[in-house]
Parts: C-alpha cells; sequence; structure tokens
C-alpha cells in the first residue's frame, strides 16, 4: 500500500505583497493624472486619434484599480474555502483588463471612422502632441517598471498591467506621427485613418489578455515549470530515488503548486521514506520560494522498476540494473503507473490533482 501524501506550504512573502502594492497603487495614481492629461488635450485638438489615447487611459485606471483589488486578495494565505489561496483571482484580473481593452478598441473603431469619414480642422494641434508626447514618456517608465517588479515578485497582475501601458505607449507614438503627418500635410482624414490603426493594435492586446488569462484559469500546461522541476531533481538526484512519475505543477499567483509520485524501494523503512520525501520537499521549497506548496505521493517499488533502480545491494531484485538513464521530461499515460523507463513522466495537465490513484 502506498503511503500517505506530504504536503508543505511555506508562508507568505510580505516583501514582495509590499513591493506590488505599492507598484500598482502608483500605477493607478499616476494613471488617473495622465487620463486628464490626454483629455485636455483633446480638448485643445478636438483629434479623433487623441481621443482614442484618452479612451484607452480609461482602462488603464479602471484595470489598475481593479488589479490592486486582486493583488491585496492574491496575497490571502489558504483557507478552508480556498485550499488552494485566491492566486488566481490575478487571471481574472488580467482576463478583465484584457476585456476592458477590447470594448475599448470597439469605441476607437467608431470614433477612428467618424475621424476618417467626416474630417475636420485640428486646432492648438502642438500643444496637443507635446501633451500627448509627455504622458508617452511617463506611461513608458510607469509601464517597464511594473513588468519588471510583476517578473522580480512573480506576479501576473503587474506584468499584464505594466504591458498594457507599454501598449499605450505605442498608441500614443502612432498618435504623434498622425498628427504630425497632419500637421505637415493637412490631410485631416489621416486623423481617423491613425486612430483605427490604434484600435487594431490594441484589439490584439486584449485578445492575447484574454487568452493568457484563460490558460491560467484552465491549468494550462507550463512547460517551463515543469522543465525547471525536473531538471532540479535531476541535479540532486539520489540513488533511494528509484523513479518519479505523475509529476504536475501549475501557478497561482505566486504561489507554485507541485505535486508528484516518489518511487522508493519497498524494503525501506516509513521513517526513512519520509525522509527522502521530506528532502525533495526542501529542495522544491528552496528553489521556489516561501510560496510554494509540495505535496509528495510515496510508491513502493514494483519488479519492471528493477532496471532503473541503482540500489547495488537488493535482496528483492528480480533483474540486473542497467546504465544510470538521466532522467527527463516525458510524456505520461492519461492516468496510472506506466512501466519505468528511466525519465521523470509529467502530466498531460498542470492542474490540480484530480485524484490519487496509483
Amino acid at each position: 500500500m502506498a503511503a500517505q501524501p506530504k504536503k508543505k506550504t511555506a508562508p507568505v512573502d510580505g516583501r514582495h505583497l509590499k513591493l506590488r502594492i505599492l507598484a500598482i497603487s502608483l500605477s493607478f495614481g499616476i494613471g488617473a493624472l495622465l487620463l486628464v492629461i490626454k483629455f485636455y488635450a483633446y480638448r485643445l485638438t478636438h483629434s479623433s486619434a487623441v481621443l482614442s489615447d484618452a479612451l484607452e487611459s480609461i482602462i488603464n485606471v479602471v484595470a489598475s484599480a481593479f488589479a490592486l483589488g486582486s493583488v491585496l486578495l492574491a496575497a490571502k494565505p489558504p483557507d478552508e474555502s480556498h485550499p488552494y489561496g485566491h492566486g488566481k483571482i490575478e487571471f481574472f484580473s488580467a482576463g478583465f483588463e484584457g476585456a476592458l481593452i477590447i470594448v475599448a478598441a470597439l469605441g476607437i473603431f467608431k470614433v477612428g471612422i467618424t475621424g476618417l469619414l467626416a474630417p475636420r480642422p485640428l486646432p492648438s494641434l502642438q500643444a496637443g502632441l507635446l501633451l500627448v508626447l509627455a504622458a508617452s514618456v511617463v506611461n513608458l517608465l510607469l509601464g517597464i517598471g511594473l513588468v519588471k517588479v510583476g517578473r522580480k515578485t512573480d506576479s501576473l497582475v503587474l506584468v499584464a498591467d505594466g504591458q498594457h501601458l507599454i501598449t499605450d505607449v505605442y498608441t500614443s507614438a502612432g498618435v504623434l506621427v498622425g498628427l504630425l503627418l497632419v500637421h505637415l500635410t493637412g490631410w485631416y482624414w489621416l486623423d481617423g485613418a491613425v486612430a483605427c490603426l490604434l484600435g487594431l493594435n490594441i484589439l490584439v492586446t486584449g485578445a492575447k489578455l484574454v487568452r493568457q488569462a484563460f490558460s491560467g484559469l484552465m491549468d494550462a500546461a507550463n512547460p517551463r515549470l515543469l522543465e525547471r522541476i525536473a531538471a532540479l531533481i535531476e541535479r540532486h538526484r539520489n540513488p533511494l530515488w528509484i523513479d518519479i512519475h505523475q509529476l504536475r505543477a501549475w501557478k497561482s499567483g505566486d504561489s507554485v503548486h507541485i505535486d508528484f509520485h516518489l518511487i522508493l524501494p519497498r524494503d525501506l523503512s516509513l521513517e526513512k521514506a519520509h525522509h527522502e520525501a521530506e528532502t525533495l520537499e526542501a529542495l522544491l521549497m528552496a528553489e521556489f520560494g516561501p510560496r510554494a506548496s509540495v505535496l509528495v505521493h510515496m510508491d513502493p517499488c514494483r519488479d519492471p522498476e528493477c532496471p532503473v533502480c541503482r540500489q547495488t545491494r537488493c535482496e528483492l531484485r528480480k533483474s540486473a540494473a542497467c546504465s544510470p538513464v538521466p532522467w527527463e521530461p516525458a510524456d505520461m499515460t492519461a492516468s496510472g503507473r506506466p512501466a519505468a523507463r528511466g525519465a521523470i513522466r509529467l502530466a498531460a495537465a498542470a492542474g490540480p490533482d484530480r485524484g490519487r490513484g496509483d
């Protein structure tokens, strides 16, 4: 009979949480200020392209407010109603932001088509250009900072918000180019054309965010994470670790959840088996930080695993051991325990455990 699974979860990293809250609060405050500046630029110029840029800034402010709430909720530790924590709210936040971007794109298309079909002169164009340029520089610095902090603290919300702001910079750059061309040529229909092009650009960005959020909510496989885990275990491989299968890992906010089956010699004492499981848990939690959650299910070895077992003295061995085979990620069958192949076998899905059969 297989040993009972062991699970460890580390506490929340308060430093990361404070950094996230500070970053997203700055994003909200600065975004609100830039929103006012862009609408003032629109009042000066009556430009469809500038209005399009200002409409996207509304989305920035709303998304930042929603992201702040998501960061606070995601930091809550696991409880009885949410045993895996609250980190998946970040995927909802990213999806919500993507949906808002899509809505903004549709509004920009409407404004752009109106400006394209009914072009009109643009007063105070130079002043408007300067205001949009200043807002773009601030947005660029803020966006780069949010992406950097998001990657440092492993926060999808901050990365998504930062990428959105950087996309907003591209939008503003398009506005500047379009308005500069209007200023040089007097072709006022270019104002509407630029607005339509910008709408298409942010529509693609919104769709990408929604797709990324959907993948996270559906626990899509994370090949890079699985590769990282497999490589870590291979580097610290212990002769008692005969094989590992049903390795799965998924991310929820800044938490990493890992579970797998560890095959150990069947004549190993329960105390020693638990020691080996704790060694692996400590190894993984040291690698992935204080928000890692590790579950190890211990299985006794069977005769088909003799060739990959590196125990030189074993009275239960039925076949000779082969040369050590490097553990590398490989696909596994949909369920059950396949014949040993000397490789860590990765589940096709990387979502939470739906049942733990041998």
